[in-house]
């Protein structure tokens, strides 16, 4: 069995003291490799160190996130162009918008997204969404943007059935993380209706732990948890859920070209 950790901070500080334990905890419970969004230039240095220490586990993502956004965003911005210029990355992200904590820099954030998804077109990988507070407003900036050449993840999808089928109309998938198993998470008419080849998996640690890590630091060995909650909602295996979850993540990122 295989699982892959679509969405993982595991360069956060948070991991400072124990990292390699953590991470060796990762691959006995057959988590096979970690995709790594960036988040700003301060998180570039971090991810890349894990990704030449760990070079055919944990791959790095190039972008801003909504909430480094301000308005100054444009230098930051050059970094991410700077870098994706430089060598492959496996998605632009992540990315997006995010009205949850300050909606002052709501138009740079929506500039900052149509610069991003457009670079992820140029270099035609995927691009990886942030989405608080802001799905309708996700969407709406999708379907302007939308082409055949955009595609990519709703990282931490939370949002309702006719949502996540406007999501995947837009050939985007939907990751499924931690609150799935929480009892008013609200995905669970998702994961019923939704099928398997349109969910790839996630923890977004150290953030989100599931049930029954909730409310302490979360990390990625606890991706089967989430799992093994998705086979149960479905009534199907876990076997199932890990050989389909990870078929689509290698074929988003397109890690069999790596």
């Amino acid at each position: 069995m295989q699982f892959i950790d679509t969405h993982a901070h595991i360069y956060s500080e948070q991991f400072q003291s124990d990292r390699e334990k953590m991470l060796g905890r990762t691959f006995e419970a057959d988590v096979t490799q970690i995709l790594m969004p960036n988040i700003d230039s301060s998180s570039i240095e971090g991810m890349l160190a894990l990704e030449q220490r760990y070079p055919n586990q944990c791959f790095p993502m190039m972008g801003l996130h909504p909430c480094s956004v301000d308005k100054d965003f444009e230098k930051e911005l050059l970094v991410v162009e700077e870098w994706l210029s430089k060598r492959r990355f496996i998605a632009v992200g992540e990315m997006g918008i995010d009205l949850y904590w300050d909606k002052t820099f709501f138009e740079q954030q929506k500039e900052a997204f149509r610069i991003q998804a457009n670079w992820a077109k140029s270099y035609q990988i995927p691009l990886v969404i942030h989405s608080r507070e802001a799905i309708k407003e996700v969407i709406l900036l999708l379907e302007e943007l939308a082409d055949e050449r955009l595609f990519g993840v709703l990282h931490c999808f939370t949002g309702t059935v006719e949502e996540a089928k406007q999501l995947i109309a837009l050939n985007f998938k939907l990751g499924i993380g931690g609150v799935v198993t929480y009892k008013n998470g609200g995905l669970e008419p998702v994961i019923k209706e939704i099928d398997l080849t349109h969910l790839v998996l996630e923890t977004d640690s150290p953030y989100l732990a599931p049930i029954p890590h909730r409310g302490k630091r979360n990390e990625t060995s606890y991706i089967p948890i989430i799992a093994q909650k998705i086979a149960d909602i479905r009534n199907t295996t876990l076997d199932m859920v890990a050989r389909q979850t990870t078929e689509n993540a290698i074929r988003l990122f397109q890690l069999n070209k790596i």
